[in-house]
């Protein structure tokens, strides 16, 4: 197959094709990082290429082949790893100035736990600065462009991961997703993205356990390749006490194959957001057809729930201040300006505003959880609009996190409930729109099953953008 077929090959065809012998790891990874030389500088979707520790990788995964030693259900598969993640020996800048030359002397589980898997590391994918925001740039990697358009954004946190996944640099990117950075950039570039449920994959970076609102999870062109990564993943860890409860995962007997009889599908046209564009709406609504082509009771749903927009900002910015307020004073206007500016409005809150947050907190778990009482499924669009303009505002201090651009995500990170995005179209400028599809606590699995029947319905996988 050509390199370009390489590129594209989905992550669960490439694994049985090195089981097979009919894949050289090494082959793989040095067009993959050939891509990466080529085209990356272009996208800047990473922030460290681990170009030499992935070909000794993939030397000994070839030979792990050829001995017929057991293999992992990745072996042999490029990843890239979101710069959030501790990745031993290998640089972990959190996409700040802070931590510019912080090299970690051990790898976070998950990293862990992909390489028990038998994946290849190719390279650090970029965050904005502490991931805090809806876009991907940082005062120390600059900007992250889509591949469909480069002058478009990628989306954020998480934008390196998804440019990547786009743009055929691996198959496979571990993000996060503390407001929907997984869901913003896989929403943006086209691709599938996971937030699990609370607890069902180890979260090493919560600073408060026990507050948590962020989760790790994959970003990948098929929903097939998201649901091997989460076998991977998933599993219990001191680490994480969400973990610990282990859950009872979920699984609708009626949700096999295409046929959706039975299956109610509940739509929330509006969350936070007042608008949403004509194209997003567009194949929003020819998604939403074709499920109920297939059998799926669609109704609209959710009128009346408040959205605790301002809330969650009391929670988010809070967040900041106490987190990122003490290098304010140190790295002054070194650090990214919408970062000074979140953690200034974290700053005037008040223990009273923060508690009442976390009430109002709980009044939306209670609140979106009623829905399922009535529904399988929630469905919104992922984005309101196709991807904004790369180059942020003049002065760095537009918020679009909470201003819209996340309006239907941010919500399922308070209450803890898994949430996908998966690519549903095309908008009128050529760029990707997306769906969101969100199920109750432990149904990552049925999410990512409806998922794969938008999947097949209609198709996305075998599309590629310009930039290859």
């Amino acid at each position: 197959m050509s390199d370009d077929d390489l590129l594209f090959l989905p992550a669960t065809r490439a694994a049985a094709l090195i089981r097979n012998k009919e894949l050289s790891p090494v082959e793989y990874v040095d067009a993959v990082l050939e891509a990466i030389d080529t085209s990356g500088p272009a996208v800047n979707a990473f922030a460290t290429v681990t170009a030499e520790a992935a070909r000794a990788a993939a030397r000994l995964a070839e030979q792990a082949v050829i001995a017929g030693a057991e293999l992992g259900p990745l072996h042999g598969v490029p990843v890239s790893i979101k710069d959030l993640f501790a990745t031993t020996g290998v640089r972990t800048a959190y996409g700040s100035v802070v931590y510019a030359d912080h090299v970690p002397d051990h790898d976070d589980v998950l990293v862990q736990r992909l390489d028990s898997a038998g994946a290849i590391m190719v390279g650090k994918s970029t965050t904005p600065e502490f991931g805090h925001k809806g876009v991907t740039d940082s005062p120390v990697f600059g900007v992250t462009r889509n591949p469909w358009d480069l002058d478009r954004a990628a989306g954020g946190s998480s934008g390196g991961a998804a440019a990547a996944v786009a743009a055929g640099f691996g198959p496979i990117g571990l993000g996060t997703d503390g407001a929907g950075s997984i869901r913003i950039p896989a929403g943006a570039c086209g691709v599938v993205g996971l937030k699990p449920t609370t607890g069902a994959l180890p979260y090493e970076q919560a600073s408060d356990v026990f507050s948590n609102y962020a989760a790790a999870g994959p970003l990948t062109r098929t929903v097939a390749d998201a649901a091997l990564v989460m076998d991977c993943l998933a599993g219990p860890t001191t680490i994480d006490p969400w973990t610990l409860g282990g859950g009872r995962p979920r699984r609708m007997p009626q949700l096999t194959g295409d046929d959706l009889s039975g299956v109610r599908i509940g739509y929330i046209p509006r969350m936070a957001n007042t608008t949403v564009s004509d194209d997003v709406q567009e194949q929003t609504t020819a998604t939403l057809t074709a499920l109920a082509d297939l059998g799926a009771q669609v109704d609209e749903i959710g009128g009346g729930i408040d959205w605790i927009p301002e809330a969650a900002r009391v929670l988010y910015f809070a967040h900041q201040f106490v987190a990122y307020g003490p290098f304010r004073d140190e790295y002054g206007d070194r650090l990214d300006p919408t970062l000074i500016d979140f953690i200034e409005k974290g700053s005037t809150y008040s223990v009273r505003d923060y508690r009442t947050a976390g009430l109002a907190r709980s009044g939306l778990y209670r609140s979106v959880q009623g829905l399922f009482d009535q529904v399988d499924f929630l469905v919104t669009p992922t984005l309101p609009t196709t991807a904004p303009p790369a180059v942020d505002s003049p002065d760095g201090r537009e918020p679009r996190l909470m201003n819209g651009w996340n309006a239907y995500l941010y919500p399922f990170n308070l209450t803890g409930h898994p949430a996908a995005s998966v690519p549903s179209g095309f908008g009128a400028d050529g760029l990707p729109t997306g769906l969101q599809i969100v199920g109750p606590w432990w149904s990552d699995a049925d999410v990512l099953r409806l998922g794969a029947v938008v999947e097949s319905a209609r198709p996305w996988a075998h599309l590629r953008p310009p930039t290859r």
